[in-house]
C-alpha cells in the first residue's frame, strides 16, 4: 500500500504535530504504527507512557532532549534512535530554535489513539497546514 502524507489527517497540539502514515486505525491488518512528529522550537510533550506498546524514536532533523524512565534528560540529534519499552515514562523537549523532526513507531500499533485525549488536541483535514503560535520566551 502506497501512502501519501498529504492524503492523511494531522494531529495538532500546542507543542507540534503528528502525521500517522501507517496505523491499524486506517490500514486493515497493520500490526504497527509509524508516523512523523514535528516538535516546534522551545516546545515539548509532557511525561507520559504507552502501557501496551514499545516506542522507537528516530531523529530525522534537529536536536533536543529526551527523558526516559524519569532519569536525567539526555541530548538527541539527527541520526539518533531511542527505544522506550512499554509502560516506561518519557518526554521529549525541543530546546533549540529549529524544528525537531522524529519518526516514531509503536509496536504493537494503536497507541496513537490515546493522544486524542491529550490537552490541546485537534485533528486537521488532509492537505491542511497546521498553524503554530510561538510560546512566551
Amino acid at each position: 500500500m502506497h501512502l501519501r502524507p498529504e492524503s492523511l489527517p494531522t494531529m495538532v497540539f500546542d507543542w507540534g504535530s503528528i502525521k500517522w502514515l501507517v496505523s491499524p486505525r486506517h490500514i486493515d491488518g497493520a500490526k504497527s504504527t509509524l508516523g512523523e512528529v514535528v516538535i516546534n522550537p522551545g516546545r515539548g510533550h509532557e511525561r507520559h507512557s504507552h502501557p501496551t506498546a514499545d516506542e522507537v524514536l528516530y531523529v530525522i532533523d534537529g536536536a533536543g532532549r529526551q527523558m526516559v524512565n524519569d532519569e536525567e534528560p539526555f541530548p538527541i540529534k539527527a541520526g539518533d534512535a531511542v527505544h522506550i519499552p512499554a509502560g516506561v515514562p518519557h518526554s521529549t523537549m525541543n530546546d533549540t530554535w529549529q524544528t525537531l523532526r522524529l519518526i516514531v513507531t509503536y509496536t504493537p500499533g494503536g497507541e496513537e489513539a490515546a493522544l486524542e485525549q491529550a490537552p490541546g488536541y485537534r485533528l486537521i483535514a488532509p492537505g491542511s497546514v497546521p498553524d503554530w503560535v510561538p510560546g512566551p520566551g
